[in-house]
């Protein structure tokens, strides 16, 4: 293998998230920042909400119920 094609690779490389929390990867650079890490993510802390503009999940469920009330018939 030619040494000048491939970059440096760095085994514990430090992520720094935005919340605060750091920790270590491999990766090319030595470095990195996120915005959002698994600590503070609204999935993976259960923090999550459902957004819910003009009521269209009431609209979608109540559209299923009706199409799986015909489908039983």
């Amino acid at each position: 293998m030619k040494s000048e094609t491939h970059p440096a690779y760095f085994p514990e490389a430090t992520v720094t998230c935005a919340c605060g929390r750091h920790f270590a990867v491999g990766s090319t650079n030595e470095k990195l920042e996120v915005e959002i890490c698994s600590s503070c993510h609204p999935f993976y802390s259960g923090n999550e909400k459902i957004l819910d503009t003009a009521g269209r999940v009431e609209k979608f469920k109540a559209r299923r119920s009706k199409a799986t009330a015909k489908s039983a018939k």
